[in-house]
C-alpha cells in the first residue's frame, strides 16, 4: 500500500482485538483498537479512519449504534461487522444500520483481509486522475468517485449502492438474475446478502425517483431489470 491505510476496530473481547490488530499491523496497516463502541467513536471523530470493523455485542455502546452514529457522520467509509449472531433480523439488521459487510465469528484473518481489500480497492480508484461518467437520463453517474450528481443536487453514495448502480448501467434493459448481481457485486451468492441488496436496491431507487425515463424494475421470480432508454 503506498499510503498506508488506518483501520478503526471496535471488538470488546480484549484477545480477539490485539489478534487482529497484530495481523493487520503485520500488513501494513496502521490500527486503533478499541473494547467498547463509545471510545471506538470517540477515536472516530479524532482519527477518521480508512475503514471500520466493529462488534454488535459491546458494553457502553454497541455496534449497530455505533454503525448509526459513524453513518450520520460519513456515508461512504466501509463498515464490515464482526459477529457472532447468525441470525437473520441480526445480519439485516446490520445492513439497516449502514453496515455494507458482516463476517461470522470465528473468521480467519485470510478471510477478514480479502474482504476489507474489496472495500479498499475502491479507495485507491478514488486516487485516480481519470473519471468516468455515465449518464442516466438527465443525471450523471461518476464511479469513481462515487457520486449521482442532478442539476440541483450531488448525492454521494456508499459504495455498495455504487457498485450495485454502475452494475445496472453495464447492463442496462436486460432482466439480471439475483445470483449473478450477488456473484459480481458482493463476490458470492449468500441468502442474507441478497436481504441485504433489496436495501440497497430500495435505495438507489429512492435516488433515481425524480428520473423518470430510468428505472429498477423487479422481475418475479428472476432478479431485477435496470431500464435504461437510449
Amino acid at each position: 500500500m503506498n499510503k498506508q491505510m488506518t483501520v478503526l476496530i471496535a471488538e470488546d473481547d480484549l484477545q480477539l482485538g490485539f489478534l487482529i490488530k497484530e495481523n493487520l499491523e503485520e500488513e501494513g496497516y496502521e490500527v486503533i483498537n478499541c473494547p467498547d463502541g463509545e471510545i471506538a467513536w470517540e477515536y472516530f471523530q479524532k482519527k477518521q479512519p480508512d475503514i471500520c470493523l466493529l462488534d454488535i455485542n459491546m458494553p457502553v455502546r454497541d455496534g449497530y449504534s455505533l454503525a448509526k452514529k459513524i453513518r450520520q457522520k460519513n456515508d461512504v467509509i466501509p463498515i464490515i461487522f464482526l459477529t457472532a449472531k447468525s441470525m437473520e433480523e441480526d445480519k439485516l439488521k446490520g445492513f439497516e444500520t449502514g453496515a455494507d459487510d458482516y463476517i461470522t465469528k470465528p473468521f480467519s484473518m485470510k478471510e477478514l483481509l480479502l474482504r476489507m481489500n474489496v472495500f479498499l480497492r475502491r479507495n485507491k480508484m478514488l486516487l485516480s486522475d481519470e473519471s468516468r461518467e455515465i449518464k442516466i437520463g438527465s443525471l450523471t453517474f461518476l464511479p469513481d468517485e462515487m457520486k449521482l450528481v442532478s442539476e440541483n443536487e450531488v448525492v454521494t453514495l456508499t459504495q455498495r449502492e455504487s457498485e450495485l448502480l454502475e452494475f445496472f448501467c453495464t447492463h442496462p434493459n436486460k432482466a439480471l438474475k439475483r445470483e449473478d448481481i450477488l456473484t459480481h457485486v458482493w463476490g458470492k451468492n449468500d441468502y442474507f446478502l441478497g436481504r441485504s441488496m433489496d436495501v440497497f436496491v430500495t435505495k438507489l431507487r429512492k435516488h433515481l425517483k425524480n428520473e423518470g425515463l430510468a428505472n429498477i424494475e423487479t422481475v418475479h421470480n428472476v432478479g431485477f431489470r435496470f431500464n435504461l432508454p437510449e
